[in-house]
């Protein structure tokens, strides 16, 4: 089964927005766990307006299940975090800073040199890494060479074509996939998959190993509850 790893930042944006403790971020984390979730997924930014890099080390003491820390590994602060922390996973992405959203993956070509380095510090310290990568196979074939344990498709464009053409909108991930598969990538996914469109990718990429959702669920978790949220993403797994 594909795990869930439940992206936590749109939490940390409401409670950012009056300055309290409310909501709880790091029982958020617990009851998606309690909830069924198999992982909690931070993705800190400089500017820190959602996840503080204190939560970071608030949730490290608690997360029971898979950690998994997003952020740009250009920013020695967020490198630092890392290897402070130590969680299961780290997923490097390649945001620009002040950038809202992630919305592209890495060059695995152009920056192969310097990802090889950034997978060998974090591996040594015993940190599984995973790549943020576009849905094409050179892409998929660089990350081998980088030495990253994973890589995860970014599904944005997967997402915004779902409703039109399903078939063409999984066509590039099913041959990265497969490419990965090849390789012996490990390979998560994620960006606006949602209750509408993550069963028919997971039936269709094979050896998916987790994905990471956030914004999503915490939108639907407004109508459906979170603990009933958790369950029905769960579901799409199953």
């Amino acid at each position: 089964m594909t795990k869930l790893s439940v992206n936590i930042n749109k939490i940390a944006t409401l409670r950012n927005s009056r300055g309290g403790n409310n909501p709880d971020l790091v029982k958020v984390a617990l009851d998606c766990e309690r909830f069924g979730a198999q992982g909690i997924t931070v993705h800190p930014r400089p500017d820190e307006r959602h996840i503080r890099y204190q939560d970071v080390f608030d949730l490290k003491e608690v997360i029971a299940t898979e950690f998994n820390i997003e952020g740009n590994c250009r920013e020695q602060k967020f490198v630092d975090l890392v290897l402070a922390n130590k969680p299961a996973q780290v997923t490097l992405v390649p945001d620009a800073l002040g950038q809202i959203t992630s919305n592209h993956g890495w060059d695995t070509i152009k920056h192969q040199a310097y990802l090889q380095d950034m997978v060998a510090l974090f591996k040594s310290e015993g940190i599984r890494v995973s790549i943020f990568v576009d849905p094409v196979v050179e892409m998929v074939e660089g990350a081998l060479a980088t030495g990253t344990d994973r890589i995860e498709l970014y599904t944005e464009d997967y997402a915004k074509h779902y409703h039109t053409d399903r078939e063409k909108a999984i066509a590039p991930y099913l041959a990265a996939a497969n490419k990965a598969n090849e390789l012996g990538l490990g390979l998560n996914a994620g960006h606006d998959l949602d209750l509408y469109n993550l069963k028919y990718f997971s039936q269709h990429i094979p050896n998916l190993l987790e994905v990471s959702i956030g914004h999503a669920l915490v939108c639907d978790a407004l109508y459906y509850g979170l603990e009933n949220t958790v369950q029905l993403y769960l579901k799409q797994l199953a």
